[in-house]
């Protein structure tokens, strides 16, 4: 995991239905959910399926950009008339849709000593009804008041954080660098359970069924009771896991450090199908599901479309650069970002590029789409938030 830097660790995180879809939370059970017009978190629901409810336009235009200086590798929320986005600086912004006019801004830390940074965002933020949750690079987790943009409470772990928050009825769920995953009180902070891996808990917790699940560092595939915190299912993969899991029907779909994306089913403990890339190049990004197909982003510079049921590929499509950025589905399209600065819209059945937008920045954060339009960031000195939609 060493070779592996903090900057490129993308901040694949995770997500819930904002209220008043909250009564599905809890709820969730081994079929998904109708996708929401909003995106309301790193995956857009608990079983972290990557898919919008909302089509976009053929053509997009650039409604607006927001500079964020040190770069965004977050994913953003959207929900209702708002925007959250959380940069490498250390602030959440709440944005207005229309104008991106910033609300208003939470800090990390209150005040920066001089010649120091404040602990940077890569977590994903995670909107309810009342609160966005999301924790930081100092592993301090924050709960944060989503109308006044106020603290309501902080959870210190002894690690960083870019696994993004999972929240399932009155808990919300998320890992920590600390080897660790904690379920919290989502209106105290206070801890219900932590179970302690053997490694980093980089991804973001997918939740079907009363169940979470969490492909981890130390190479296992756990699924774990959130009533109780017991391990229902503990299953070595033999192999660096990163990306986050996708739940759907009693199967689990990820990519690996080991070129492979696969398709477990966790009851059985056993492999479905594994999808080799023909590369020796891992996947960091997290896989995009729908009924039929499978989308990922992969190290060997190629958006990879594989037939869910099969495990077989379907097409293959080439970027200058590797992505670690989490494709989105919205319609008939495939939204994607790639470190050659460009955000890719792809046709979901023949993989042919639809157009392409350069933002100027490296994108390993990935698209968040909802309410008509895009939105998603690119990392640097000099990043920026974009907003794309239709004029």
């Amino acid at each position: 995991m060493r070779d592996v830097t903090r900057r490129e660790m993308l901040a694949t995180s995770a997500g819930m239905l904002a209220l008043p879809l909250m009564s599905r939370l809890g709820l969730a059970g081994q079929a998904p959910p109708a996708a929401p017009a909003e995106w309301t978190s790193f995956r857009n629901g608990p079983q972290l399926l990557g898919l919008s409810g909302v089509a976009l336009a053929d053509k997009l235009d650039v409604l607006w950009t927001l500079d964020a200086p040190d770069g965004v590798t977050a994913t953003a929320a959207i929900v209702g008339d708002k925007v959250f986005v959380a940069g490498l600086s250390g602030e959440l912004h709440r944005v207005e849709l229309k104008t991106g006019k910033i609300d208003w801004t939470y800090k990390s830390v209150e005040d920066v000593k001089p010649n120091t940074f404040a602990p940077g965002f890569k977590a994903s933020p995670t909107v309810t009804e009342d609160t966005v949750y999301l924790g930081d690079e100092d592993g301090v987790f924050h709960a944060v008041d989503r109308e006044t943009g106020r603290r309501k409470w902080i959870f210190t772990t002894d690690g960083e954080i870019i696994s993004s928050a999972t929240v399932n009825g009155e808990v919300v769920l998320f890992g920590s660098y600390d080897n660790t995953l904690y379920c919290l009180d989502r209106r105290t902070g206070e801890k219900k359970w932590a179970v302690v891996t053997e490694g980093y808990v980089h991804c973001t917790p997918a939740v079907s069924g009363g169940k979470t699940f969490i492909a981890g560092c130390d190479e296992h595939l756990r699924a774990i009771d959130i009533a109780t915190g017991e391990v229902a299912v503990d299953m070595p993969i033999g192999t660096y896991l990163i990306a986050s899991p996708a739940t759907r029907e009693g199967v689990l779909y990820f990519g690996t450090y080991a070129a492979t994306v696969v398709a477990i089913d966790w009851a059985k403990k056993e492999t479905v199908w594994t999808y080799e890339a023909g590369r020796d190049f891992p996947f960091q990004s997290s896989a995009a599901v729908t009924d039929d197909v499978v989308v990922a982003g992969g190290r060997d510079k190629n958006v990879h479309a594989i037939d869910r049921k099969t495990g077989k590929g379907i097409w293959k499509f080439p970027t200058r650069s590797r992505v670690d950025s989490s494709p989105a589905i919205a319609g008939e399209r495939v939204y994607v970002g790639s470190s050659d600065r460009n955000l890719y819209c792809l046709d979901l059945k023949t993989g042919k590029e639809v157009w392409t937008h350069n933002v100027g920045q490296p994108v390993i954060a990935s698209p968040a789409i909802g309410e008509g339009v895009l939105v998603i960031g690119g990392d640097g000195n000099n990043g920026q938030v974009f907003c794309l939609g239709k004029k």
